[in-house]
């Protein structure tokens, strides 16, 4: 008996439930729930930051171009690389902060990526507000 009334207030919320609507326009919410357009400084900051990370991926793009048979494959590395997975390594001792990057499925990547790991470890970039320099690194070296 208790299934059977369960069941039947499944198809009651069943019921209820199609006849909700799936969309709300924002002219039928609550004054204080309504999405506010972005201020003009928040927009001005996002696209700033988003112009330096752009400029920075450049700055990649050409030193990876260096290595490459067919330039246009470096944006295509990169992305790859930054969806790669790492290792965050604290060396307070020595001050440092070993990014250790895994290994990708091509060893000619492994090569580039290597190349732009030594290329980044000559600027002796520090981490912001550690004091830690970083350090790049390909696989378990």
């Amino acid at each position: 008996e208790q299934i059977e009334a369960l069941q039947a207030n499944i198809c009651q919320l069943k019921a209820q439930r199609k006849i909700t609507p799936r969309h709300i326009k924002i002219q039928d919410l609550p004054e204080n729930e309504r999405f506010h357009k972005l201020a003009n400084l928040s927009k001005h900051f996002l696209d700033t930051i988003k112009i330096i990370a752009y400029r920075a991926e450049s700055a990649m793009v050409n030193i990876v171009r260096e290595f490459l048979p067919k330039p246009d494959q470096a944006r295509a590395i990169l992305r790859a690389l930054y969806a790669t997975e790492a290792d965050l390594l604290p060396d307070y001792l020595n001050k440092t902060l070993t990014v250790r990057l895994h290994h990708s499925a091509r060893v000619h990547t492994d090569e580039i990526i290597a190349k732009l790991c030594e290329e980044i470890n000559a600027t002796k970039t520090f981490f912001p507000r550690s004091g830690l320099r970083l350090i790049f690194k390909l696989g378990s070296s």
